[in-house]
């Protein structure tokens, strides 16, 4: 009889499934390269392995076989962010992570995620809070995972929320084509610009992966570094465990030809650089770096139409995840499609609200009322200003 079991292994039994988890990404109901043995092998660097839980669904078709058909990795979370009570948090490194929703089969979404809620439900070592601060609201995966709370008595409760820029192209788009679908009127004007920064010299975009990717890293790092992030002491090279965390993330992600950076030149120097990683048909975009030095090109955004360019002219990603966080201005991105986005907690089973809801809606309206309270300041005329 076909049935779905679900298991809880640490990071390191999780590193072996590597081929398990490719072909549940080709199969997807909504792939998310955070949830991949790469990812949660390199958050090692960062989180306490013992702190890691991976929760893997397994799908029998026969006695003796199973298919991995659903994973959802937490780390164990006890800090401000959950009113200091015992919660699990995905992704696992929010920082660099985008996305905090589980992976499960096209085929099986509903019953794996129906069953992941249920083994949460009857642990009774585990928290039963889950943090959730990258969490899609559209698409299928928020209605499966909404269906399997109601289903077994949990709820989700959302605070923060934004719009994230994402690319979805049609068939038969070209860039032309999926730049007027997405610029709308400003799309003379923003070609105009793009065509403008190549009056200043050759501008030339090099699309690197596998290996080439690797060694493309280390300019990306240094880039990074160079303006505003770097003085601030912010920028990856400058933190020591993050920058361990992003370079094993790369070699790992690079081994399953799953890692591109992107790059434009301008007379040979580098303008920007893009930071990406793919599973099934998605990419995500991790990190950009630019020269600020070039700042009058708007080279991060001259990028973005550079890639979209490449992406167009061959074989585009089903979906493209711009990654961007909340307080980001959607209309600055080449990219047209929008995607909403919330900072949620799933209570898990009957009960009522936690600490952890507690606290994030408490950060929620203070971060209100320190916006309100600036928009008045902005809006008191200055004293040079009266007559």
């Amino acid at each position: 009889m076909n049935s779905i079991v679900v298991r809880r292994i640490g990071p390191a039994a999780y590193a072996e499934l590597g081929p398990a988890f490719a072909e549940l990404a080709r199969h997807a109901l909504e792939p998310n390269p955070h949830m991949a043995p790469a990812a949660v092998t390199a958050a090692t660097l960062l989180v306490p392995a013992d702190e890691i839980i991976v929760l893997c669904a397994w799908f029998s078709e026969a006695l003796d076989f199973e298919r991995l058909v659903g994973v959802w990795a937490f780390r164990r979370e006890q800090g401000w962010r959950s009113g200091f009570a015992g919660t699990l948090a995905s992704p696992l490194v929010p920082l660099y992570e985008v996305s905090s929703h589980p992976v499960l089969d096209h085929d099986h979404a509903a019953e794996t995620a129906r069953a992941l809620m249920r083994y949460l439900l009857a642990s009774r070592d585990l928290p039963h809070g889950l943090l959730l601060p990258l969490l899609p609201l559209d698409g299928p995966c928020y209605a499966i995972l909404s269906e399997a709370c109601r289903q077994t008595g949990s709820q989700i409760s959302l605070y923060e929320r934004w719009i994230r820029p994402v690319m979805i192209p049609q068939p038969g788009d070209d860039m032309e084509r999926y730049l007027r679908r997405s610029l709308g009127s400003g799309y003379k004007k923003r070609m105009q610009q793009f065509r403008a920064v190549a009056k200043h010299g050759a501008l030339t975009f090099r699309r690197s992966r596998g290996r080439a990717a690797l060694d493309a890293l280390d300019v990306f790092l240094t880039l990074e570094a160079s303006g505003w992030k770097g003085e601030a002491g912010t920028a990856i090279a400058c933190l020591p465990a993050d920058a361990a965390y992003i370079r094993r993330m790369a070699e790992l992600f690079a081994g399953a030809d799953a890692l591109q950076i992107d790059t434009l030149l301008l007379d040979g120097q580098v303008l920007a650089m893009g930071l990406l990683i793919e599973s099934g048909d998605r990419r995500h975009f991790l990190k950009i770096a630019y020269d600020e030095a070039q700042a009058r090109h708007s080279p991060g955004r001259t990028l973005t139409i550079a890639m979209l360019q490449a992406d167009l002219a061959g074989t585009p990603p089903a979906f493209f995840d711009s990654g961007a966080g909340e307080g980001v201005d959607a209309g600055t991105y080449a990219w047209g499609e929008r995607r909403e986005m919330a900072n949620a907690i799933i209570r898990i089973g009957p009960g009522r609200p936690g600490a952890a809801q507690f606290a994030a809606l408490s950060r929620m309206w203070l971060r209100r009322l320190r916006e309100a309270a600036k928009a008045r300041s902005a809006a008191v005329p200055s004293p040079r200003g009266k007559a």
